[in-house]
């Protein structure tokens, strides 16, 4: 294989663009895997996933069979597990990237989740590599699968102004950003919240419709029976300097995941000095943790039972009724805006894990292993041409 060969990656992954954090990671490092100097075509793919058809799983393995190297979004993997082992055998080296194992969805019904951990395991055992988003779904991956070699790369965050929010004079703003669905849960948090109307806040639940619009809809249609649609906006998916306004605006993240394998927008919440609440045995226990050193080890926020509004309730009331805890909360946020990791870090750590020893290699027989995958020496080329 070409040297030039040595600093190309293929990227496979669905063709939807909602700001879920696997998409955020997904832009994020394939940007900085550009700016290291790796060539990373972008194979984004239609289809019906994580089911897929014979037409998206044709197309999945067209880009595979296209690399020499590719990740792949473990939504697109994870019903794919036939298209991954034919690539590996045929001596492509495949590296599932998994953000949330697709059995772990909720609202699935049994048979179909018993189906989609079945897949998922196939893809995962055939895979060349596997790499997760948090240390808790690295641990967790290689329990139910009893893979021993699964990565980690930790999300990045880019650096961000501290958000201004009320400034402890005005209404509290309070934020939930995910997607509107059973597993981000915000009709807990709505719940939570109507246990507080005799107290002044505000909040936005922002996130898109289109994963359930059947959920979006209850959600929306119970905010306004509890009489709280001029305290609670649920505007829908937001971006770019919409998002921003929204970011500005806000003292309190909360996250009340039934499932989280990490909570990107916990960090983005901390990179603004915004603390956070999310819920408990989950990874956004990761994220809220994240840049604690031995000289910061004060928790910008705490976590509560999952699904439990009475007990979220009482965590939001203390926070809007005792001005010390939300200084405190607010203080170890902004102590955590430095210690943050960036998203080189995270190229760094997925290049690492695609350069380890590998003993055999994910190669057919007879085939050369393919040469590790560094930045050619001198300034990185021009990503202005690359694939997208």
């Amino acid at each position: 294989m070409s040297a030039a060969a040595a600093t190309r990656l293929g990227f496979a992954t669905w063709d939807r663009d909602d700001q879920t954090g696997g998409n955020v990671y997904n832009r994020a490092l394939v940007a900085e895997l550009r700016a290291l100097g790796i060539n990373v075509r972008l194979h984004k793919l239609a289809g019906p996933w994580p089911e897929g058809d014979a037409s998206s799983h044709a197309k999945l393995a067209r880009a595979l069979r296209a690399e020499p190297a590719c990740l792949v979004d473990g939504i697109v993997a994870s019903g794919s597990p036939e298209v991954v082992a034919a690539a590996v055998e045929s001596g492509h080296a495949v590296t599932i990237v998994v953000h949330l194992p697709i059995s772990d969805e909720l609202g699935l019904e049994p048979m179909q989740r018993q189906r989609y951990a079945a897949l998922e395991a196939k893809a995962v055992q055939a895979a060349s590599g596997v790499l997760c988003s948090s240390r808790w779904l690295t641990a967790e991956l290689s329990r139910r699968y009893g893979r021993s070699d699964v990565g980690v790369a930790i999300p990045g965050v880019t650096p961000a102004a501290p958000a201004q929010g009320s400034q402890d004079s005005g209404v509290p703003h309070i934020l939930s950003l995910a997607s509107l669905t059973p597993t981000k849960d915000q009709l807990t948090l709505a719940h939570a919240l109507a246990q507080l109307a005799d107290l002044p806040w505000t909040a936005d639940l922002i996130g898109s419709d289109r994963p359930d619009p059947e959920y979006a809809a209850r959600l929306r249609a119970e905010i306004v029976a509890a009489g709280l649609a001029d305290r609670i906006s649920v505007p829908g998916a937001l971006a770019g300097s919409a998002l921003d306004r929204k970011w500005e605006a806000t003292d309190l993240l909360v996250l009340p995941s039934r499932t989280e394998t990490y909570g990107l927008v916990v960090v983005e919440a901390l990179a603004r000095g915004i603390p956070a609440v999310v819920s408990a045995g989950t990874g956004a226990i990761e994220a809220l943790q994240e840049g604690a050193t031995k000289h910061s080890t004060a928790t910008p926020g705490t976590s509560v039972p999952v699904g439990d509004s009475a007990s979220l309730a009482a965590v939001l009331r203390r926070w809007l009724t005792e001005p010390m805890l939300r200084r405190a909360w607010r203080q170890a946020a902004l102590a955590r805006r430095d210690t943050l990791p960036g998203w080189q870090q995270t190229a760094e750590a997925v290049l690492g894990y695609l350069n380890r020893p590998r003993n055999p290699p994910s190669i057919r027989p007879g085939l050369p292993p393919a040469p590790p995958l560094t930045p050619p020496p001198g300034p990185p080329p021009s990503t202005a041409s690359s694939p997208n």
